[in-house]
């Protein structure tokens, strides 16, 4: 069974992410290859953050071992998509230890992301039509390159805001990336194991296999932070798990009974990352309201704002985790139960984690609430790198 091939290179990719990582604390520890605690940081001691470059090359080599089992070599049918991944994973993993050494201005990181989206694009993991209604809409070569540059750099700029607590990025990707490894595998073995699903999970793979090896040195407390390269390697390629997907259903494949999962590409990439980019879209449109830059910092995100309702670091995490599960698995819910019992626990994941998010509030007079809700302005930094 090719899901055995699977676990293989998601245990290579983990072995070899902790393995470095490891080497990485340790000669960050000698060497005191770490930055200053900023005014947002939620850590109290200097920690490095190199993390990154592990899962990269934790990335890498599962990619170069899958490449030599006969097994997965539907995956490998067209190299250039991996290959453009890799370069592009290797430019924001070069991009991201660069504005951690030298804190690169927001305009240079930018410009370094949409590069890498074009690499991406260009490789040819790219969004080319869109299912509407048992049919698809055939997308032109510039919008087709335009709309995937602006997904993978939205991507990557979510997951880089939440960025903000001990193994928070890892976990909540571990967990999207293991729904979507499970849905892009089924996919794959209802279309007949279709290349562009096969790649797909193949990507999930070696991602979830990067943050089970990092995870260990990065949950709190953490010993080891994956920083700027590691947060944004993340959103790339959960970026190019889920292009590889979208905008790949053949019309002539599916059709009636089929019909959901033709729109479950587009909904599941957005039911994973909905805490991410939540967050993104609330922060870009509270500083714009302020009439600040949307990348100048604040400590106003979702994970700043829990503890600052009286959630304990740890809860805070487990909180992100837990809305993340619920709406990724409740999107997944759809394809195999029958839409009423996926909707049920959909709403009832919804309500669990409602309650729980709110827990420390119950009990608190109303002003008392409001004193936990808001800011502390002393807190706040007024610029910042992009993103937060």
């Amino acid at each position: 069974m090719r899901i055995v091939f699977y676990i293989l290179v998601v245990g290579i990719s983990a072995v070899v992410t902790f393995a470095l990582a490891f080497v990485i604390l340790k000669l960050s520890h000698r060497y005191r290859l770490y930055p200053k605690i900023r005014e947002r940081d939620m850590h109290s001691r200097p920690t490095p953050r190199l993390g990154g470059v592990a899962m990269f090359f934790g990335v890498v080599t599962a990619f170069a071992i899958a490449s030599q089992l006969p097994a997965l070599s539907i995956v490998f049918a067209d190299p250039s998509k991996v290959i453009g991944l890799l370069i592009a994973a290797l430019m924001i993993v070069a991009l991201g230890v660069a504005d951690d050494i030298w804190d690169l201005d927001w305009w240079t990181k930018l410009a370094g992301q949409i590069i890498a989206g074009w690499v991406l694009a260009w490789s040819g993991i790219q969004i080319y039509t869109l299912p509407a209604f048992g049919t698809v809409v055939i997308l032109p070569t510039s919008m087709s390159l335009v709309i995937t540059v602006l997904a993978v750099v939205l991507v990557m700029n979510a997951i880089n805001f939440i960025d903000g607590l001990d193994g928070l990025v890892a976990g909540v990707a571990l967990i999207a990336n293991g729904v979507f490894f499970v849905y892009s595998y089924l996919l794959a073995v209802d279309a007949g194991n279709t290349q562009y699903f096969n790649l797909s999970t193949m990507i999930a793979a070696v991602l979830i296999g990067a943050c089970i090896g990092f995870l260990p040195l990065n949950f709190h407390p953490a010993k080891l932070f994956m920083g700027d390269a590691g947060s944004m390697l993340v959103g790339l390629i959960m970026a190019a798990s889920a292009l590889s997907v979208t905008g790949q259903v053949d019309p002539e494949t599916w059709g009636g009974r089929q019909l959901l999962p033709a729109f479950i590409p587009i909904l599941l990439p957005f039911a994973v990352l909905i805490v991410p980019l939540l967050d993104f879209t609330l922060a870009v449109l509270r500083r714009l309201r302020a009439g600040k830059s949307p990348f100048a910092a604040d400590r106003k995100h979702l994970h700043h704002r829990l503890i600052d309702m009286g959630h304990s670091h740890l809860q805070a995490v487990l909180i992100f985790y837990g809305w993340t599960a619920a709406f990724s698995l409740g999107c997944l819910a759809f394809l195999v139960v029958s839409w009423p019992i996926a909707a049920g626990l959909i709403a009832l994941g919804l309500v669990v984690c409602t309650a729980l998010t709110l827990l420390p509030l119950f009990g608190r007079t109303r002003d008392e609430r409001d004193a936990e809700l808001e800011p502390d302005p002393e807190t706040e930094t007024e610029t910042e790198k992009v993103p937060s």
